[in-house]
């Protein structure tokens, strides 16, 4: 198995149009394995082991909710922590259940002049950041991402309203993908 992000081809038929070139060009120019290629009709994927963790995170939340219910209703006798209990029970088996499809939805793109990242089912958001305005690009993980190999990585830039977390890369990824972003925004705002 290897740490580099699924991918998934654009079904756009103008980058279709381009794939024959870009085969050639590959053949013709040889590419090291730690610098990220411009792909137009690719989408990147977040590591499986993503929805490992976000399963581990919400299963002991469930376990939680479960005995402080069961420590209320039958040890203190309130009956009125059954119906809280029940609610907070069914929201967490539900975001057990979508957690999968959830992150199949989650992607990033890289293109000549920008990233753009997308995520959600229902509730659909697009974010293109252009590499000029980055002004910030962070990686963090916590103790399970730790454990699992995986990061976050956060662009900020100046408005904040278009700050992006792209959640679940393999470490190697999100380090590859943090140097490239910075080697660009920086030839970028630079005008190189």
């Amino acid at each position: 198995m290897t740490n580099s992000p699924e991918m998934i081809p654009d079904s756009n038929p103008a980058s279709r149009a381009t794939e024959g070139q870009d085969s050639f060009e590959s053949l013709v120019e040889p590419k090291s394995e730690n610098r990220l290629v411009l792909e137009g009709g690719v989408w990147h994927q977040i590591s499986p082991k993503y929805v490992t963790v976000q399963l581990i995170s919400h299963g002991s939340i469930l376990a939680i909710v479960v005995v402080a219910t069961l420590v209320l209703a039958l040890v203190l006798h309130l009956q009125w922590a059954w119906i809280v209990g029940g609610v907070l029970a069914v929201i967490q088996i539900w975001t057990l259940a979508i957690l999968p499809r959830q992150a199949r939805a989650i992607g990033y793109r890289l293109r000549e002049d920008d990233l753009v990242f997308r995520r959600g089912i229902l509730w659909q958001r697009f974010v293109a950041v252009p590499y000029g305005r980055m002004q910030l690009i962070d990686i963090t993980h916590g103790p399970l991402d730790r454990g699992f190999g995986i990061a976050q990585l956060k662009f900020v830039t100046a408005a904040a309203a278009t700050g992006v977390v792209i959640p679940g890369l393999a470490q190697s990824t999100a380090e590859t993908l943090r140097d490239h972003l910075i080697e660009v925004a920086e030839s970028r705002r630079t005008g190189l």
